[in-house]
């Protein structure tokens, strides 16, 4: 595990209103000096903010700034754990945080990051909202749960049997938590973490189920760059969905990495490291694309008959 303590001194952290004006909780983390682009995160279903500091400690000395928020029901934020109306509530949660990002840091690229249940909020909101989603400069779905997730067949029948006549019915998951991680010490603290639940509700069950559905039935239409990020031994959510996905994809800006042997929190995996090194080179190599382009747009606007 890294040292956390001499890096987390830029960190904020802050409340933005939601849709319905709910009161989100959002932290970010800040280097010393020049801010050259923002990683956004998307927790996953039980999860917070506070799961990525393996994130946070390697991207802020490359001059990132990392914003993390927790979603309604979730961590910090107040509602229902593991509770929502419809999808579109996750879906505009996303929306006014990105734009809180935005008016925070004008003009710097923003990359969007889910994890799990995240990163079907990210694919969702990215294909619902093109136009908004083109100000983005790439996204990042860490073990999306596009396929079979690791939640029994039973619990599942349950929740869509009473979606419609009681969606506030709440079921355990019953995700083993050993399937999180191999690192015997992240599993310790997920046992102690305090903010973390194993909570699902009827409504959330069949909001997702549609969802996904949805999302892999407009894969075709995904247009950003995109890089999936699955360990291959992922119970929480089979890697063959991501896959799956990731193959309708018609973009060609795309990147999948699958890890032999790694779990479902890969970002806190023993092979975190290796995660790392590559999600780091994927953003490189799109932010310098991006100043190419800065580059010669204002070549072209300088000698414009050249």
């Amino acid at each position: 595990m890294i040292d956390h303590s001499d890096r987390l001194r830029s960190r904020r952290e802050g409340i933005y209103q939601g849709i319905g004006g709910l009161d989100l909780y959002y932290q970010s983390w800040h280097p010393e000096g020049k801010v050259r682009a923002i990683l956004a995160i998307v927790h996953g279903l039980g999860g917070h903010s506070n799961h990525y500091s393996n994130l946070v400690q390697h991207l802020i000395p490359k001059e990132y700034a990392v914003y993390s928020l927790d979603l309604r029901g979730h961590g910090r934020s107040p509602g229902q754990r593991g509770y929502i109306k419809a999808w579109s509530e996750f879906r505009q949660d996303l929306g006014a945080f990105l734009q809180l990002i935005q008016t925070q840091e004008p003009g710097c690229p923003v990359f969007l990051l889910g994890h799990s249940l995240g990163a079907v909020i990210v694919l969702d909101y990215i294909l619902r909202y093109p136009q908004q989603a083109a100000t983005l400069q790439g996204a990042i779905a860490l073990a999306p749960t596009l396929g079979k997730v690791g939640v029994s067949p039973i619990r599942v029948l349950i929740g869509k049997m009473l979606s419609r006549v009681w969606p506030r019915f709440t079921l355990n998951t019953g995700i083993d938590i050993s399937a999180a991680s191999r690192d015997q010490q992240i599993l310790a603290a997920y046992a102690q973490d305090t903010l973390r639940h194993t909570r699902g509700t009827a409504r959330l069950a069949t909001e997702f189920f549609a969802t996904v559905d949805w999302i892999n039935a407009h894969a075709g239409d995904w247009q950003l760059p995109l890089l999936i990020l699955h360990g291959g031994a992922d119970r929480v959510a089979l890697p063959e969905g991501s896959d799956i996905f990731y193959q309708q994809v018609n973009c060609t800006d795309k990147l999948r990495i699958e890890y032999p042997g790694a779990y479902h929190e890969i970002q806190s995996d023993l092979n975190y490291r290796e995660v790392m090194a590559d999600l780091e080179g994927w953003l490189e190599q799109h932010l310098s694309s991006e100043v190419v382009q800065l580059e010669r747009g204002s070549a072209e606007l300088e000698f414009p008959n050249s």
